[in-house]
C-alpha cells in the first residue's frame, strides 16, 4: 500500500500541484493511495474519497467521506500542527497564526514539527499497512519518511522539487544536513530532468553512490482538461470560465481597486507608493478578484490576440519583464490583451507600472524600478540573500539586489540609444484601461478554461526552474508558449521545438539575460504564428507529456522497491 508525504496543501501549483495530478492519476489506474498533506478543502478534489484529521488531543476526526468516482480512491490524512507551518517562502495560510520559513525555525521547533508528523505517519503504517512512501522535497517530509524506515523497515523514495533546496538547504546547513541523510537512505531519489539531476549532483555530491539512486521522472499534464478550441468557440469556452468563477468567494474588492488606483495620482515618493499600497492589499490574495469575471468578459475573445501569465507574481518570475515589453508589443498590435493570473507582493506596483506607463507617468514608473525589492519584498532578508549562498538570477546578480534590474537595464539600453521618450509616448499612447487585465487568482478548474482562450502564454522566470508545469499546460491547450532558455524551461522548450519548424522553435526562447529586449522581439510573431501551431502543440503534450505516463513511470518504481523488500 503506497503512502504519499506532501508537508503542504493541494491547491496551486509545483508541488502542490504534482500532488494532485500523480494521486489523481493513480486512482485511475485503480491505485489506493493514502496522501499526508495540510489541504484544508478535501472536498474539492474528486479523487479524495475519505478525509481524516489527527487532532492534537489524539482523536481522530472523518471529516470526508464518500465514493470515488475512479477505479482506485485517495485516502488524506491531516495532522493537526497547532498554530505553526514550517515553509519555504512566506505565505497565507488559512487556519495558521504562525507561518514561518523552515529556516527561521529553532532547532526544537524542526524537531518538535518532524516529531509530531511521525507520530501520525506510525499510526497510518499501521492502520492499512503502508508498504512503501514516498515524500516530496527534500526536507522535511523524506526525514520523516527515514525515521519511519528505521523503526518499521518501510523504505520511502524522495522527490527534490528546487523550492526545498534553494529556500532551505543552501541557506542553513541544518537542513543540508537533514536532507543529506535522509536521501542517503531514501531507495531512489526521483528528479525532473537533467536540471534537477545536476543541481543534486551539485548539493548533494558527498553522497556515496547518488547515481545510483537517480531516477528521471518527466513532469505532466492532465490533456483530458486543457484541450485547444477553435477562435469560434473560445466565447463558450469564457462562458464557462465565468461560470467557474461566479461561485467562488473573492478577494481584491472592486472599491480597493478604484482606491488605488485614485492614490496614485498623488503618489511621488517610494513612501507614497506604500501607503498607496497597504490598504489596496488587504484582502485574501488567494481568491479571484470580485471584477474578476466583469475584466475577462470585456475582452473581445473572437477577434483579439490574447496573452497569458501564470505565475507568482514576484520578480523571480518576471511578470516585470512582460510588463515593460508591452509598451512596444502593442505598437505592433494596438488591440492585443494581456490577462495576468496570481498572486504575490508585485500585484500593487505592476498595477502601478501599467497605470503610470498609460498616464505619462515617468516619475512614478522610475520610483517603482529603481525600489523594485522594497516592493518586492526581497529587502526584508537581505542580509541573508547578499552572503553569497543565496540563489542565483539569470544575470548572475544576488537575490537580493534590486529585484527590478532588468527592467532598469532595458530603459538604461533604450536610454543609450536615445530610444527612451519615445517609449514613454507609446506607452502613453498604447496602454489603455484594458490593455492588462489582472484576475487574481484562479486555480487549475478555471484555468483548464482560460488557457485555450489564450493565443501565447508567457513564463520569463529570472531563476532557474526544476520544470515549469504551466509550460506544459500552455501546450496541451495549444497557447503558443514562451520562457526564458535555460533550466527544466530549455529542456521543455528543446523537446517542443522538434516537432515545429526551426523558427517557430526559436521564437519560445527567450534570453535570460535579455528577457525584455527578446520579448519585443518575439511576441509580435509568437502572436501571429502561434496560432498556426496549435494542433501540434496539443498533440505533443497529450503524446509525451500525459500525466498517465508520469504515474505509470513513479509506480512501477514503487513496485520494484515493494518486491526487493518482499524477496529479502
Amino acid at each position: 500500500m503506497l503512502c504519499i508525504l506532501h508537508g503542504w496543501l493541494l491547491e496551486g501549483s509545483g508541488s502542490n500541484l504534482w500532488t494532485r495530478s500523480v494521486v489523481r492519476s493513480l486512482c485511475r489506474r485503480g491505485e489506493v493511495v493514502h496522501l499526508v498533506c495540510q489541504e484544508n478543502h478535501p472536498e474539492r478534489y474528486d479523487f479524495i474519497s475519505t478525509a481524516h484529521t489527527y487532532e492534537l488531543n489524539g482523536s481522530v476526526t472523518t471529516i470526508l467521506e464518500r465514493e470515488s468516482p475512479y477505479p482506485g480512491r485517495c485516502i488524506l490524512h491531516k495532522p493537526a500542527l497547532g498554530a505553526t507551518l514550517p515553509v519555504f517562502v512566506t505565505d497565507k495560510y488559512e487556519e495558521y497564526a504562525r507561518v514561518i520559513p523552515l529556516v527561521d525555525l529553532s532547532t526544537e521547533e524542526v524537531e518538535a514539527y518532524v516529531a509530531r508528523n511521525v507520530e501520525i505517519l506510525l499510526r497510518i503504517a499501521g492502520d492499512h499497512d503502508i508498504t512503501v512512501i514516498h515524500a516530496n522535497h527534500a526536507v522535511m517530509m523524506p526525514v520523516v519518511a527515514q525515521r519511519i524506515e528505521e523503526l518499521t523497515g518501510i523504505p520511502f523514495t524522495v522527490m527534490p522539487h528546487g523550492s526545498d533546496i534553494e529556500y532551505a538547504v543552501k541557506k542553513d546547513d541544518r537542513f543540508l544536513r537533514y536532507a543529506s541523510s535522509s536521501l542517503e537512505a531514501a531507495q531512489r531519489i526521483f528528479v525532473i530532468g537533467d536540471e534537477m539531476r545536476e543541481r543534486v549532483h551539485k548539493v548533494f555530491s558527498q553522497i556515496p553512490a547518488l547515481e545510483g539512486k537517480l531516477r528521471d521522472l518527466h513532469l505532466g499534464v492532465d490533456t483530458a482538461e486543457f484541450e485547444p478550441v477553435t477562435r469560434s468557440g473560445r466565447q463558450v469556452h469564457v462562458a464557462h470560465l465565468l461560470a467557474a468563477i461566479a461561485p467562488l468567494p473573492r478577494g481584491k474588492s472592486a472599491s480597493q481597486e478604484t482606491s488605488f488606483l485614485a492614490a496614485l495620482e498623488n503618489a511621488r515618493t517610494l513612501d507614497d507608493l506604500r501607503a498607496a499600497i497597504a490598504p489596496a492589499a488587504r484582502y485574501d490574495n488567494k481568491r479571484p478578484d470580485e471584477l474578476a469575471e466583469r475584466k475577462l468578459a470585456e475582452i473581445d475573445w473572437p477577434s483579439a490576440s490574447t496573452l497569458l501569465f501564470v505565475g507568482r507574481l514576484i520578480a523571480w518570475k518576471g511578470i516585470q519583464s512582460l510588463i515593460a515589453a508591452l509598451p512596444l508589443v502593442l505598437e505592433r498590435n494596438p488591440l492585443l490583451r494581456t490577462v495576468v493570473v496570481g498572486h504575490g507582493p508585485l500585484r500593487e506596483p505592476m498595477e502601478a507600472l501599467v497605470w503610470a506607463l498609460q498616464h505619462g507617468r515617468r516619475d512614478l514608473v522610475e520610483v517603482i524600478v529603481s525600489n523594485g525589492r522594497y516592493l518586492d519584498g526581497s529587502a526584508d532578508h537581505a542580509d541573508r540573500a547578499e552572503d553569497g549562498d543565496s540563489q542565483q538570477n539569470a544575470g548572475g546578480a544576488q537575490s537580493g539586489s534590486a529585484a527590478l534590474t532588468d527592467v532598469a537595464e532595458f530603459f538604461a539600453k533604450l536610454s543609450a540609444r536615445g530610444e527612451l521618450d519615445r517609449y514613454f509616448e507609446i506607452a502613453r499612447r498604447r496602454i489603455t484601461a484594458g490593455s492588462v487585465v489582472f484576475t487574481g487568482y484562479l486555480t487549475h478548474t478555471e484555468l483548464r478554461y482560460l488557457f485555450p482562450c489564450c493565443d501565447v502564454g508567457v513564463f520569463p522566470s529570472v531563476v532557474r526552474e526544476a520544470g515549469p508545469l504551466v509550460f506544459l499546460e500552455s501546450l496541451a491547450s495549444g497557447c503558443f508558449p514562451l520562457g526564458t532558455y535555460f533550466g527544466g524551461m530549455k529542456a521543455s522548450i528543446d523537446a517542443v521545438g522538434a516537432y515545429l519548424p526551426a523558427g517557430s522553435g526559436e521564437l519560445m526562447k527567450l534570453d535570460p539575460r535579455n528577457t525584455v529586449e527578446d520579448l519585443v522581439l518575439k511576441l509580435p510573431r509568437a502572436i501571429e504564428e502561434g496560432p498556426l501551431h496549435k494542433d501540434t502543440l496539443s498533440r505533443v503534450a497529450r503524446d509525451d507529456y500525459d500525466w498517465s505516463s508520469v504515474s505509470r513511470t513513479f509506480l512501477a518504481e514503487l513496485r520494484a522497491i515493494e518486491s526487493a523488500r518482499t524477496a529479502g
